[in-house]
């Protein structure tokens, strides 16, 4: 029976540790707020927003909320982007992806300063990773990573598979499995026989963003298989990357959708943003 990791726990309890981190915080005077942009009402984006401000307020961190309309031109998302950078009283910054596509995405994660870029997307932080120097992480990358060593999985000399390769979660997560000693390949849709890669891994990281697509064929038995997929079905239920339940039964731990990757997502984001503050003299 697959040990099912679970990720609404860990992310309590990171949550629980950072309320009372903050508190203690509080106690000496120093107050930690988050500025949260949304451009447009994308029903998701409001979703994941308002998740945010919950936890915000759940662990004690204040929040600030920019609902710009739809047609906000990239010169005022900039300009609004500046002064929040310069506001001593705010300690994080987080602009809802995706933008309208009339602005510039990477104009935008540009503009944001490094040390409040708590979303960990500028490539001052990137490149912090890739050479191991102190900076913010992409969040969900950082959250598996915690699902891992707190499930009690060992990374150091596992065979590591990330399947994906973006910026936000296929990237990081091959550079954080190097920091943590893994033995790393990065697969992606131009890979050759795919398969045959993915069932050299101890650890399975499936970022490929397909529903459903990583069955038992793709797992060597005993792996540790993590889903970061999110998608709604043909029946309109949750689920991921990963066939649970074709694979369960071969692997020796798991990630559920939902209720796996998920919740570590915003956990991480309130310990980066924690981290920025307690950064501030």
């Amino acid at each position: 029976m697959a040990q099912i990791i679970d990720g609404k726990k860990i992310s309590s309890q990171i949550k629980e540790e950072l309320k009372e981190k903050v508190s203690v915080m509080k106690q000496e005077g120093k107050t930690i707020c988050l500025a949260v942009i949304q451009v447009g009402d994308d029903p998701a984006s409001s979703v994941y927003v308002g998740n945010k401000k919950k936890a915000c307020a759940y662990i004690g961190i204040e929040s600030l909320s920019y609902e710009l309309p739809a047609d906000t031109t990239q010169e005022k998302l900039l300009a609004l982007i500046a002064e929040l950078n310069g506001r001593d009283d705010v300690n994080g910054i987080l602009v809802q992806l995706p933008v309208p596509a009339h602005i510039d995405e990477n104009a935008v994660i540009r503009a944001i300063d490094p040390g409040k870029d708590v979303d960990g997307f500028h490539p001052q932080n990137v490149g912090a990773l890739c050479i191991g120097q102190r900076g913010f992480v992409s969040c969900t990358p950082a959250g598996i990573i915690q699902l891992l060593k707190r499930s009690g999985i060992e990374i150091a000399g596992k065979e590591c598979v990330v399947i994906g390769r973006s910026n936000i979660v296929g990237k990081p997560m091959a550079l954080l499995l190097l920091r943590e000693n893994g033995t790393v390949t990065v697969t992606h849709s131009k890979t050759k026989d795919l398969r045959e890669v993915t069932r050299r891994a101890d650890i399975l990281i499936a970022a490929v963003g397909k529903p459903g697509m990583i069955t038992r064929e793709y797992v060597k038995e005993g792996a540790v298989v993590i889903d970061v997929g999110i998608h709604r079905n043909e029946n309109n239920k949750l689920c991921g990357d990963v066939d649970y339940d074709d694979v369960a039964p071969v692997c020796s731990a798991i990630t559920p959708v939902p209720g796996g990757v998920g919740p570590m997502t915003i956990a991480m984001l309130m310990l980066n943003l924690v981290e920025s503050a307690a950064l501030v003299r």
